[in-house]
């Protein structure tokens, strides 16, 4: 999808991306061996220029991230998943005036990582600066801030796809439970059923000595990274069919 975008181009918004792509100029190449003016000479010479930056920085997030807006930072997923990572966190939820991070898991599509409140948890910062691309579900709202506020000054990954929005724009609505469901996505007997309020629960439970609550805290919080997986990649494909099917 990446080299069929425009919209990274200054001046270049989603009207122009989708002329271009109806006069049959759908990819970056095909830009390049267009033999009409497009928009006129000096705007095309521009084009011109920013395909071919784009080009050697095709290997470098941080170009496309900084020029795609926060709501079509999926395009960029095909060509950098390679360095991705899911990440979920866990909170205490305010319970008895305490608020703060239980559990941070990370998933990177071959290996799950947890950090946990009390064990690991400050090993967290260290790993997350492997990954360049980030997914999460409704991270922008909740856990990126909590990350934030825990780890001052932490270095994130460079691009961040917060599912929520992108399934949203697709007609996908109500929480991840809600949606894995929606997609077939099943979890397993000991996890199913249970939802943010548990996760507290479960924690206040290991708190008090209940190591078999823990375990089954980390079950679910693996579920919610393992799932954004196949979450993200038919996301990715029903919003690229989308767009270029319509043209």
């Amino acid at each position: 999808m990446l080299e069929h975008t425009f919209i990274h181009i200054q001046g270049i918004g989603p009207k122009i991306e989708r002329m271009f792509w109806e006069r049959g100029i759908r990819t970056w190449q095909n830009f390049f061996n267009k033999r009409k003016t497009v928009l006129s000479p000096g705007r095309d010479q521009f084009v011109k220029e920013e395909l071919e930056a784009s080009l050697r920085h095709l290997n470098d997030i941080s170009f496309f991230s900084k020029r795609l807006s926060t709501g079509e930072m999926w395009r960029i997923y095909d060509t950098f998943k390679k360095d991705i990572v899911f990440l979920d966190i866990e909170t205490s939820g305010g319970y008895q005036g305490y608020d703060e991070i239980t559990v941070i898991g990370l998933y990177d599509a071959y290996k799950v990582h947890t950090f946990v409140n009390g064990i690991n948890l400050e090993e967290f910062e260290i790993a997350i600066a492997d990954y360049d691309l980030m997914v999460t579900f409704n991270g922008s709202m909740f856990d990126i801030p909590y990350i934030r506020r825990v780890f001052p000054g932490i270095s994130l990954p460079a691009a961040h796809i917060d599912l929520r929005f992108l399934l949203k724009k697709l007609g996908y609505s109500g929480g991840l439970k809600k949606i894995e469901e929606d997609f077939g996505l099943d979890r397993g007997p000991e996890i199913k059923g249970l939802n943010g309020y548990a996760a507290v629960m479960m924690w206040n439970a290991y708190q008090s000595g209940d190591q078999d609550a823990l375990k089954r805290l980390i079950e679910y919080n693996t579920a919610d990274i393992v799932n954004l997986e196949p979450l993200m990649e038919k996301a990715y494909m029903e919003m690229k069919k989308k767009l270029l099917s319509s043209v």
